[in-house]
């Protein structure tokens, strides 16, 4: 009997750390997997474990030199000039023991959701722990060594001869994953972020609509920065819908880097949870309408991983299983659990308090700068359509 989703996950996706002051902190995944066994809503049967990605599979993406780059860095036998050549060794991405492993098993449970979706297991599947969307062929980039949404849509190409939407939420543009496919035809990349006038990696204008083949084939909403809730929700809704119509996929991803919140302390955005309650419902609406429901999510960004990532990514998979809206408390227990542990404040309620920030001061000109983005995305739409 196909199940509606599965959960991605084991304590071994902890080990991709960098150092214990490292923003990127995959706790995240802990937290929120425990919120959502305190709200009885996830089982045992439910959760599968990843698997290890092969060099074979990496090489879909990934040049056989970084490979082997990136596991000597891994036991202490890359020098540091060849590991900076590779964007190993770096403040954002420095090296760990153990580096190729922990991040091909990340890879891996990319693959296994993919796997999980594909054969006809589960409608959808979940994968926190992936979503390392900077990644490129030869160089690690903004956290991420291995890029697992780039492998699994090669990998849904080649094995599954998949046409592949791939939707990224992320406030920081999916780089890595639009140059990876940014002249094929046959993969669709959608990226909502914040603008990269104020932020890294500083890509992702509204004209990059891909090369050759694949020109009209990317898609980006470049959201300038303390832009808000209903902006920034009329802006994916509007424009993701206009995408999907255009592309009909046969698969959707999914990336939900949830850093566009108004707390995440790496990025300039004014979003409350309310975002992160309608991003998965349209995905999932879509995947039904255009998929027979084929939908994978990763994980992504997300810096504040006491307030804003568990309730976030928990919304995920309360919707890929139809589960009642949740408003109100969040689980006296979960919050008991870990209040003593984190280093601020826990949020005791799925909704964000009132007034969380004062008014924003540019937000009627930020509202139309964003509309106009959108409209130059569904005039440029209409018109590859009426070719």
């Amino acid at each position: 009997m196909t199940k509606d989703a599965v959960f991605i996950y084991s304590d071994e996706l902890l080990s991709y750390r960098f150092s214990k002051d490292h923003p990127f902190n995959q706790f995240r995944l802990t937290l929120t997997l425990d919120l959502l066994k305190e709200l009885n809503a996830i089982t045992n049967e439910d959760i599968i474990p990843p698997r290890m990605a092969t060099d074979e599979e990496l090489c879909l993406i990934h040049d056989s030199s970084y490979i082997e780059a990136v596991k000597s860095a891994g036991n202490g036998r890359l020098s540091e000039e060849t590991a900076e050549n590779y964007g190993l060794g770096t403040e954002d991405t420095p090296i760990f023991s153990g580096m190729h492993e922990a991040s091909a098993l990340l890879v891996g449970g990319t693959l296994t959701a993919v796997d999980q979706v594909m054969t006809g297991q589960s409608r959808h599947a979940v994968h926190l722990g992936g979503g390392l969307h900077h990644g490129f062929r030869g160089k690690a980039s903004g956290f991420c060594v291995y890029n697992d949404s780039s492998v699994a849509i090669k990998y849904l190409q080649e094995k599954y001869n998949a046409r592949v939407l791939y939707i990224d939420t992320d406030a920081h543009h999916g780089d890595g994953v639009q140059w990876s496919f940014y002249d094929d035809e046959s993969v669709c990349t959608f990226s909502i972020h914040e603008t990269g006038r104020y932020l890294f990696p500083g890509t992702g204008n509204v004209n990059e609509w891909g090369s050759g083949k694949g020109y009209g084939y990317s898609f980006n909403i470049p959201v300038d920065a303390f832009t808000e809730d209903e902006s920034w929700l009329y802006c994916y809704e509007t424009a993701l819908r206009e995408v999907a119509a255009y592309f009909k996929p046969d698969v959707i991803l999914t990336q939900n880097g949830a850093d566009s919140h108004y707390y995440d302390p790496l990025t300039h955005l004014s979003a409350s949870i309310n975002i992160y309650k309608k991003i998965p419902k349209l995905a999932h609406q879509l995947a039904h309408q255009y998929c027979d429901g084929r939908w994978i999510a990763v994980g992504g960004g997300g810096y504040d991983i006491w307030r804003v990532v568990p309730r976030a990514w928990s919304l995920i998979w309360l919707e890929m299983n139809n589960y009642p809206d949740v408003k109100g408390e969040l689980p006296t227990s979960w919050v008991n659990k870990w209040k003593a542990k984190a280093p601020i404040p826990l949020a005791t309620a799925w909704e964000d308090p009132e007034n969380m920030y004062k008014p924003i001061p540019r937000k009627p000109e930020i509202t139309e700068k964003n509309k106009q983005t959108v409209e130059r995305l569904l005039h440029f739409i209409r018109q590859q359509t009426s070719r």
